[in-house]
């Protein structure tokens, strides 16, 4: 008697569903979460334009109705990060009217920051090592975390030097992109002091006097992509003053900007970047798991029929037990009466 097995092309097709059986659960729950983590291998320009005023220190006075330009250039520290496991940027921000750009020098800027912003790699949660510079705290900034949540976010603002409020206002479309919108504002806080002399707040028979700077933001928009958090549009309203120590009021106007928000330009950069990550994070937590599963139980199904098809076909062929329902009949070569010896 003969046994036949299954064929190769079955066990194949078999092992083969199996395998992306088991390899879809592994892509959205292992890899998928894994490829969620800020990129630390960043080098990117922002900027921001709009309309306001400023204090112009070679007329020693304010000037309203200029064009402002904030331009914000983010590099990651690769070494660093791999060191620490951090994401590790370093942040150059820079406020300049027309006559100081482009932004290259920070003597000339109205405004001229440089900041090392320090985040976990899969919370965006401030991590408070590595030269971070200043302590900060939150869990948006230059992003939102990843899968952005409809609700409430506490937005870091360097120049508060504090936490601001961000409402959660529903879905808005950037360049066609749709993203999450944020909203909130700053009231007048008082944010320092600075030397100035007198007569700029109101006190011209002092010479100088440490006035008190006040800042205010009319108000911030940030639009962020759902899946990666990146901020895809973003608008500030800047407001900075001088005050006469104890004073009630604003003397010297620093800045003043009812709107300056992301370029055409910059939001199409953003909007590509965006879509690139999320296509790929999609890519691997969504669509290639759904495809394993589908091809994965159609080759299972179609590898395992073929097995048992191919065993079915050994048990029950010319050869097999029971091929020939007569194989054991009168006519059979091994009947019984041919066994017997004859008496003729």
């Amino acid at each position: 008697m003969t046994r036949r097995t299954a064929s190769p092309l079955s066990l194949v097709l078999l092992g083969l569903g199996v395998f992306l059986l088991v390899l879809a659960p592994m892509l959205a729950w292992y890899v998928e979460p894994r490829a969620k983590r800020t990129p630390i291998d960043v080098d990117q320009i922002t900027v921001f334009e709009g309309k306001g005023s400023y204090f112009d220190t070679e007329k020693i006075k304010t000037v309203a109705d200029q064009r402002l330009t904030v331009t914000r250039q983010v590099r990651g520290d690769v070494a660093d990060s791999e060191k620490s496991g951090r994401a590790i940027w370093d942040v150059v921000t820079s406020i300049d009217p027309d006559k100081t750009l482009p932004a290259a020098d920070p003597h000339d800027a109205l405004q001229w920051t440089q900041e090392r912003w320090v985040t976990d790699r899969k919370t965006n949660k401030p991590v408070h090592c590595c030269g971070e510079k200043p302590r900060f705290e939150g869990d948006a900034y230059l992003k939102f975390p990843f899968d952005v949540q409809e609700r409430d976010h506490l937005w870091w603002d360097p120049t508060l030097g504090g936490t601001v409020p961000l409402t959660f206002r529903g879905e808005k479309k950037i360049q066609g992109y749709e993203g999450y919108r944020f909203t909130g504002r700053v009231a007048a806080t008082k944010t320092g002091t600075r030397q100035v002399p007198g007569r700029l707040v109101g006190l011209p028979e002092r010479g100088q006097v440490m006035a008190e700077e006040w800042y205010a933001n009319h108000g911030i928009e940030l639009v962020a992509d759902k899946r990666t958090g990146r901020i895809i549009y973003a608008a500030i309203g800047p407001r900075k003053t001088l005050r006469a120590p104890g004073g009630k009021k604003d003397r010297t106007v620093l800045l003043d900007s009812r709107r300056i928000a992301f370029t055409e330009k910059t939001q199409r950069a953003q909007v590509k970047l965006a879509d690139d990550d999320s296509s790929r994070l999609k890519l691997v937590g969504e669509t290639l798991p759904l495809l394993c599963v589908v091809l994965g139980g159609a080759l299972t199904l179609l590898g395992g029929a073929l097995v048992i098809r191919g065993r079915n076909s050994g048990a029950n062929g010319p050869n097999g037990r029971g091929g020939n329902p007569d194989a054991e009949g009168p006519h059979s070569d091994t009947s019984p009466s041919a066994l017997q010896p004859t008496t003729m």
